[in-house]
């Protein structure tokens, strides 16, 4: 709709009424007049006038000719400017009011209130950045961690973007190649060697596969790790839940299946963005309702990372083995960890701690919170004494214990399981679990310049140029003509190309922008 830039826009780029100022951006070929024709400044002192990267005191009067705010402007010719246009930023105090009115004055003289993301798309179509950067910009806004803000940080510098043309530059060198024997297929004459157009064909495949599998950490990081509290009725997960957050967050009562659907939560542990979600107990249930929260929470624990396994170990042993065996039989070792949980663990003595570790089969070099030389570290006798759990978890501990131990027909499948001890009502342990969950969940940090896909529109095209890339493999093996060949390599250059934005079209440019807010 707006893909010639022939008119100039304005938006707020901050929220009115949050702090002491808000800034308001215009951009297009007339928005240094048009702001110059609105911000009185000294004489010799112009907007229209300014050099770029300047700025400029002045005031703004309303329509009826009196003070409606003093301003600075700051000035950005094109095309050093974020748009590659003439553009000016308006720094006003933050009254709605006073804001408001800006933009109304900027409307009458001519300027049209911007779409969601069009500073951005504007910058993409002037050659600024590609649609990667463009994309890396809403999620740099959106980052809430240190890990969310240096993957789009990187994506933003074109690190992904770089290996993305790189690939793209190789096959269209194959292509080159076959395309050229085309126009001497009478003399039978072979540019490219058919044994390195595949060694190159693999490479760029492994590349891409390498890509496409670092999607879930890059998603984990930028959407949160997910992490299902699952466990049997009343066990402690709504507690817990609460407890972790620090709020009342999930409803807590004693009447078994309060919880009938999930409860989601965002929370950052030691630089590492957690999305803790609260599920249905686990249990035969006659309820209708009830019965579909059950079979949410399956479906919450095999989408889930991290699988945190309540178990109350104030109940009957045999209930607390079935209960334990019950949620570790449903975790998929090698791409998701568990932890389990043992809460009301103020409840029992010492010794009824150790006995039950020992039926679980888990009390051996595992992670351990209990402090033989000091009582007053670890579980209560049972008899009101001090808790304090406070013992040490290493990254050994943690990543050599393995998870899941048992499967639904009794059979371990590894031979240990880290676990924590905790009462959820009181908040003992908490720390603990923490530290254990940061521990087991350090592969979702990212480095410096990692490159790793988090979006899905991008693991999409990835996956389609994957694909292209296979059929060509064996078209080579099968020694399918060139013409042939070379068709599914302009496939796999035709996705990478439409992740950088080389190729795309207008509804994919408003779809990707419209997420956007008004001012980016």
């Amino acid at each position: 709709m707006y893909l010639l830039n022939e008119d100039t826009i304005c938006a707020p780029a901050t929220v009115p009424g949050t702090g002491a100022v808000s800034v308001i951006r215009v951009s297009g070929p007339e928005a240094l007049n048009v702001v110059s024709g609105l911000v009185k400044c000294a004489p010799g002192r112009e907007i229209a006038s300014a050099p770029g990267y300047s700025a400029r005191f002045g005031r703004i009067f309303s329509e009826d000719g009196g003070l409606l705010d003093e301003v600075i402007v700051t000035v950005f010719r094109a095309p050093h400017s974020y748009t590659g246009e003439d553009s000016a930023e308006i720094t006003c105090h933050a009254s709605r009011y006073i804001v408001d009115s800006i933009m109304l004055l900027l409307m009458e003289a001519g300027v049209r209130s911007a779409a969601p993301g069009e500073f951005t798309r504007r910058a993409f179509l002037n050659g600024k950045m590609d649609l990667v950067q463009a994309e890396a910009v809403a999620d740099l806004i959106a980052s809430e961690n240190a890990n969310a803000h240096r993957v789009a940080l990187s994506q933003m510098k074109g690190n992904f973007s770089s290996e993305l043309k790189k690939m793209r530059a190789e096959l269209l060198n194959i292509v080159s190649l076959m395309e050229l024997e085309l126009d001497f297929s009478e003399e039978e004459v072979e540019f490219a060697d058919r044994s390195e157009l595949a060694a190159l064909v693999d490479g760029v495949t492994a590349h891409i596969d390498g890509l496409v599998s670092s999607f879930r950490v890059g998603n984990a990081i930028k959407n949160g790790i997910p992490v299902a509290i699952a466990g049997a009725t009343n066990t402690g997960k709504s507690t817990l839940l609460n407890a972790l957050l620090g709020e009342e967050r999930a409803i807590v009562s004693d009447i078994h299946g309060t919880t009938r659907d999930t409860v989601e939560e965002t929370m950052n542990v030691d630089g590492l963005q957690f999305r803790f979600i609260d599920t249905a107990g686990i249990r035969e249930a006659e309820d209708v309702v009830e019965r579909i929260g059950i079979e949410r929470t399956f479906k919450k624990m095999q989408e889930a990372q991290v699988i945190l396994g309540v178990v109350d170990v104030s109940r009957q042993r045999k209930e607390v083995v079935a209960e334990f065996r019950n949620l570790a039989g449903r975790y998929e070792p090698g791409t998701q960890k568990f932890l389990l949980v043992l809460n009301k663990a103020d409840l029992l003595a010492d010794g009824e701690i150790e006995a039950l570790l020992d039926e679980l089969g888990i009390g051996e070099g595992l992670v351990r919170n209990v402090s033989d030389s000091d009582a007053g570290n670890g579980v209560a006798s049972g008899l009101g004494g001090s808790v304090g759990f406070t013992g040490e978890v290493t990254s050994d501990a943690l990543l050599g214990a393995g998870a899941g131990v048992w499967g639904s027909d009794g059979v371990g499948k590894l031979s240990g399981c880290p676990y924590v001890l905790i009462s959820a009502k009181r908040g003992e342990g908490i720390d603990v679990l923490k530290k254990a969950l940061a521990e087991m969940c350090a592969e979702f940090r990212a480095g410096t310049d990692a490159v790793l896909v988090t979006n899905m529109r991008h693991i999409e095209a990835l996956t389609n140029a994957r694909e292209a890339l296979s059929r060509v493999k064996s078209g080579l093996a099968d020694g399918i003509p060139s013409d042939l060949v070379s068709q599914d390599v302009r496939e796999a250059v035709y996705h990478l190309g439409s992740i950088v934005g080389e190729i795309s079209t207008d509804e994919i440019l408003g779809q990707i922008f419209g997420r956007f807010c008004i001012g980016k």
